[in-house]
């Protein structure tokens, strides 16, 4: 920050008192703080309470980037929402919030998705980067552009019990997330959130340990995770800190990167299954293999199992089915797909269901891929059924 440092006015000096108690912070750190820039990526688990404490420690501007609005589901663990909120932009809902948290902050919305597009200037208007988002897309963008900009970037994520944070930061010497994680996992191998469930008060844990170290770079005290991995299991109540070194091979940020700006055609497909369907899929005699679509949405998978020309297959787990399922549909979780193909009809048309759409979309692929040329996806899933086929389905 090459500004002046701006001065704390008696209202400040006053709100911050036990900051200025600390030797570490005092009036110095406190007027960091106040010149500080960070963006919160995601006003939801992680950036709920990310972005709280940042407010309230007095980070001068603290922008919130988020495409999304917010849902009922979402109240059980993203803070910055209330009842009220639901159906309104997350970002506008946030903004309000963290004003009535403490008006000497600056709060700036940014409605919209990260893109490779706007990252970059996105980025060059702030100190700090803390990415709270849950997709891997967006995360390897977010690093990439965290490298390229210049800016160290405080990793957080959860799943189920577990949490971990880091300070990715190549420019202070420090890994960034790909020399940690140089590759996305495979298509449908890790359910996020939405299809796994998340323990709410994990994303305080996580998002709090975020705000820490955002707080920690911006005041310059203490030792930020760079070059550490900090692991939570809420479950046995545990912390441990790994040690992870620079990959100089990074594609990013090693000696010879082959990574220099943002494609978007490199974060368009991680994690998203191909289209197209494998060659190993036999079509049947009876059922050209191109008479099925891939995917169909809600509503013409109503209209095929309303006219009994289709069966929906459930891919959940049972205590999904416990809280909602649509009647006549085959429960058989993913899991247990592989060892009960025999059960599977060959001669009728299969719609795959599941939570989002993302566990039914790889059990799609999978059937095709050994014969089941009638197999469809039902995009978006139950929860698109009960918000626009029948609204009595209990969405979660």
């Amino acid at each position: 920050m090459t500004d002046p440092l701006p001065a704390l006015s008696p209202a400040e000096l006053a709100r911050y008192s036990r900051h200025l108690m600390l030797d570490q912070i005092g009036v110095d750190g406190q007027r960091r703080l106040a010149a500080g820039r960070v963006l919160v990526i995601g006003a939801g688990g992680l950036g709920s309470p990310a972005a709280l404490y940042l407010a309230a420690a007095g980070v001068g501007t603290l922008g919130i980037a988020d495409f999304d609005r917010v849902e009922d589901h979402n109240l059980q663990r993203q803070l910055l929402h209330d009842s009220d909120a639901v159906g309104q932009p997350k970002v506008a809902s946030a903004l309000r919030r963290l004003h009535s948290v403490n008006p000497h902050v600056r709060a700036v919305g940014h409605e919209g998705a990260v893109t490779a597009e706007n990252a970059g200037a996105l980025f060059a208007q702030y100190d700090v980067i803390v990415d709270g988002s849950d997709t891997f897309a967006t995360r390897y963008l977010v690093n990439d552009a965290a490298v390229l900009a210049k800016k160290p970037l405080v990793h957080g994520s959860i799943f189920r019990f577990e949490g971990q944070v880091a300070v990715f930061d190549p420019a202070r010497g420090g890994p960034c997330y790909r020399c940690v994680f140089p590759e996305p996992p495979p298509a449908g191998s890790v359910p996020n959130c939405g299809e796994a469930g998340v323990l709410g008060a994990l994303c305080g844990v996580i998002g709090s340990l975020q705000a820490l170290e955002a707080i920690k770079l911006i005041a310059g005290f203490g030792e930020p995770l760079i070059g550490r991995l900090l692991t939570y299991d809420a479950l046995a109540q545990e912390f441990r800190t790994l040690r992870v070194a620079r990959d100089p091979d990074c594609a990013v940020c090693g000696r010879q990167p082959t990574i220099k700006h943002l494609d978007p055609a490199r974060y368009a497909d991680i994690c998203r299954p191909a289209a197209s369907q494998p060659e190993s899929a036999a079509a049947s005699p009876a059922i050209p293999a191109d008479a099925f679509p891939l995917e169909v949405e809600v509503d013409v998978a109503h209209r095929l199992v309303q006219a009994g020309s289709a069966d929906i297959l459930d891919v959940r787990e049972p205590y999904e089915t416990a809280i909602c399922q649509i009647a006549g549909s085959e429960l058989i979780p993913m899991r247990e797909i592989p060892q009960r193909l025999d059960d599977l009809p060959r001669d009728r048309h299969l719609l795959v269901l599941c939570h989002l759409g993302s566990r039914s979309w790889h059990v799609t692929e999978f059937l095709r891929a050994r014969g089941f040329t009638a197999v469809s996806n039902i995009a978006g899933g139950i929860d698109a059924w009960s918000a626009r086929i029948d609204p009595t389905v209990p969405r979660y």
